[in-house]
């Protein structure tokens, strides 16, 4: 009895464990049998029940009940459309839109159109584009000036007819021919109104473009209806979409029926007979505020809510009183963006509290990222060392340099606010005053923005007179702002690229490489690229040419080339110089092209591919933006590999080297965009022509014209090594800039260090 009360107890302290398992499933399968047994029999009485069918609950169709679909829910049903093409029709391609938002029906949001006048074209109309004109996505003048001459960045519409109602007329014709299938939301202003940008674009957003909206300032029609109301044009008024396509069948009548002397009561009783919508002030929970501006008016002295909260201002009288208003509002916006900024702080380390990190959690400046926190020594981002006068992280490798251009201008504000901040805090117990930057550093953090650490010397003034002198360390974070989409020209793949290669005797043993490359990644592939030669004689060999060419080799190349590709033509021209000027040479091969070329200038060791012909043609934008890729160079392979390994070993990754950034030899540019910077650096030069010798076509580009200059490395570029002949000839920066791209172009600092290593190895032993 005893072992058995034994072996139950063991078996029990077994099963204990699992005794809650046990008795859950139980318990459930009990709960489903006995809601199994309750639903059976509900069935069996609902359709024993006499009487009508029930209806399914909610209310629902009995075809929604049986799983049919319901009329008017179709489209809420996912289908699967099979393809079908009848055989028996001739097959159709189907033309792409060339913009996504073109196939999806997107609309661009707002598009403004400002009525002016002769007699305020060059005055308040170019103050309106002065201030509010870059706020606004799209914007139009209008006028009805014949041939009018167009203040410089303005783009303007003359109808050729001054009456205002004509004027009115033709405008909104204009707008709906031309913008009416684009744009969503269409305001209307005068340039004697002064309109917030940001506030009405944001009004915009909050309104349905479903509906038709005719909003602005409502008054009542002279002598009218008393229910009826027009908006003021003096203080600007918004149409949609839709109510713009239902106006514009009706326009005519408008002009030859109604009698009005102004051209927003003409244009608000068009509205009104034949759409029968009037003009309001508020709309979806959106009003549309205004202000009167009186006579002799202060902006600075306005403190008036209304002031404030308004979107247009009217009547503005002139120029000045334009830009006075421009500052005042921007001072207003500006109040309530630092105001929001200092709420959200503080909401943050209310929050921030909470959070199991506790205030510890709090980063500086509070809603600023965290700095980068390297994982290795390779990802430490390094600190630049400044002073008031001097930079000591130079751009060209120096240990030092003047301090100069943005950099000075980035210091100097970077001084005036710290000390400008610390009387904000000490204020009025103590007042600053900078005497000397003792030292300065700065550095980019990519999370963050631009990091400053300023030990500054001071002047400590208290509110009895008496001053001390103190040394303070600060620090400061110019954040990264909002990331802003820049709009590009729409370019594709499918341009012509003409490559131009000039060739010196030096370079007669690699040109072999080069055409066989071009033949292989072009004309095999049957790419859109041409390729032109400039033979570059030294006059000694140019007086020898009749007996002795030195390029008879290159040009037989040349020739076996075009026998083997027939339609292929690869003309050559010839320069007799001493000093190879790029931009010499450039400009004799852009007088033989037409000006819509797009040359890419090549050296005689890079490696041709389509890769890097396509990023040509989609980095180069005509009167927009030139393209200077730096290509990737490589090592010596005696310093890298040192008989271990060769560099043609394994093409699958990029091989050891760097990108060499003295280099700009490669570029990319639209000959009309060189013919324009040239024309401009010629009028500045005028007949010394010994200045073109100290430089290069990229010089060109960035004194001599507005375009972007996009100058990014390029892993699709590459050449092998080989030692460059500098010519001396050239300008004391070309000169040294070659003989720098030489010796970083040797190998790593880790290579160099193992090849000493090794070599005094050898010499000890």
């Amino acid at each position: 009895a005893v072992a058995a009360a034994m072996r139950l107890g063991a078996v029990l302290s077994a099963l204990r464990p699992a005794l809650p398992l046990l008795l859950g499933l139980s318990l459930g399968c009990s709960l489903s049998l006995l809601r199994a047994s309750w639903s059976h029999g509900a069935a069996e009485e609902r359709c024993l029940a006499p009487g009508p069918p029930a209806l399914p609950a909610h209310g629902a169709p009995p075809e929604a009940a049986e799983g049919r679909p319901v009329p008017g829910h179709e489209e809420f049903r996912p289908r699967i459309v099979p393809y079908y093409r009848d055989p028996n029709k001739p097959y159709k391609k189907v033309l792409r839109t060339r913009y996504i938002q073109t196939e999806l029906g997107f609309h661009e949001r707002l598009f403004v159109a400002v009525l002016t006048s002769k007699a305020t074209l060059n005055t308040l109309a170019v103050a309106v584009n002065k201030t509010v004109a870059h706020h606004f996505p799209r914007l139009l003048y209008f006028t009805g000036l014949r041939s009018a001459k167009v203040p410089h960045g303005m783009v303007l519409v003359a109808h050729g007819d001054e009456r205002p109602i004509w004027l009115m007329y033709e405008t909104m014709n204009y707008i709906h021919q031309h913008f009416g299938s684009d744009y969503d939301w269409f305001y209307i202003m005068q340039d004697d109104t002064y309109a917030q940008a940001e506030q009405v674009k944001a009004l915009v957003t909050h309104l349905s473009i479903n509906q038709d909206v005719y909003l602005g300032r409502a008054e009542e029609f002279i002598g009218g209806d008393e229910q009826a109301r027009y908006c003021h044009g003096g203080f600007g008024y918004l149409l949609s979409r839709s109510l713009l396509l239902k106006l514009h069948p009706h326009l005519d009548s408008c002009r030859n029926e109604i009698l009005s002397v102004r051209p927003d009561e003409w244009l608000g009783r068009c509205i009104i007979d034949f759409l029968g919508i009037t003009c309001v002030s508020q709309l979806q929970g959106q009003h549309y505020h205004t202000y009167e501006l009186a006579k002799n008016t202060e902006p600075e002295k306005e403190e008036e809510e209304e002031f404030q909260a308004a979107l247009a201002v009217h009547p503005v009288s002139d120029m000045t009183l334009m830009y006075r208003l421009h500052k005042q509002f921007s001072r207003i916006q500006l109040d309530r963006v630092y105001q929001e900024i200092q709420d959200l702080q503080m909401q943050i380390r209310n929050l921030t509290a909470l959070t199991p990190a506790g205030e510890a959690g709090v980063t500086w400046p509070v809603g600023i990222n965290a700095p980068f926190l390297p994982k290795s020594r390779f990802e430490v981002i390094s600190w630049d060392y400044f002073t008031e006068q001097h930079l000591f992280s130079c751009p060209d490798g120096s240990p030092k340099c003047e301090l100069s251009g943005a950099s000075k201008a980035d210091v100097s504000e970077i001084i005036e606010s710290a000390v400008e901040q610390l009387n904000h805090l000490y204020q009025p117990l103590l007042r600053f005053s900078k005497r000397q930057l003792l030292n300065g550093y700065r550095r980019f953090d990519p999370t963050r923005g631009m990091e400053y650490t300023l030990d500054l010397l001071l002047e400590a003034a208290t509110q009895k007179g008496h001053s001390h002198v103190l040394a303070k360390r600060v620090s400061l974070v110019r954040p990264l702002s909002k990331v802003e989409i820049i709009p590009m020209p729409y370019v594709t793949e499918a341009t012509r690229v003409q490559l131009v290669l000039p060739l010196t005797v030096q370079d007669l043993d690699f040109v072999a490489n080069f055409l066989d490359m071009f033949a292989m990644n072009t004309l095999d592939t049957h790419d859109n690229a041409l390729l032109t030669l400039l033979f570059i004689y030294h006059p000694y060999d140019a007086q020898r040419v009749g007996q002795v060419d030195v390029f008879a080799g290159v040009k037989a190349m040349v020739g076996e080339l075009e026998k083997r590709y027939t339609e292929v033509k690869i003309p050559w021209i010839s320069v007799k110089t001493e000093v190879p000027s790029q931009v010499k040479l450039m400009d004799i091969v852009s007088k033989k092209h037409p000006v819509d070329t797009l040359f890419f200038l090549a050296s005689v060791w890079t490696e041709i591919n389509m890769e890097f012909l396509n990023r040509c043609r989609m980095n180069t934008i005509s009167n927009w933006q030139v393209f200077f890729p730096v290509h990737f160079q490589e090592f010596n392979p005696a310093l890298v590999y040192r008989g271990e390994q060769t560099a043609s070993s394994n093409t699958d990754f990029l091989r050891d080297g760097h990108f060499d950034r003295h280099s700009f030899a490669e570029a990319c540019f639209y000959n009309s965009d060189y013919m324009t910077a040239r024309t401009k650096l010629a009028a500045d030069i005028l007949d010394r022509d010994e200045v073109l010798e100290s430089m290069e076509v990229f010089d060109v580009f960035l004194h001599y014209s507005g375009l972007h200059l996009f100058r990014a490395v390029e892993p699709g570029l590459v050449q092998k090594y080989t030692l460059r002949s500098c010519n001396p000839r050239l300008s004391e920066e070309l000169y040294h800039r070659c003989v720098l791209s030489n010796l970083e172009g040797l190998a790593s600092r880790s290579h160099l260090a193992m090849a000493l290593f090794e070599q005094e190895q050898a010499n000890s032993t």
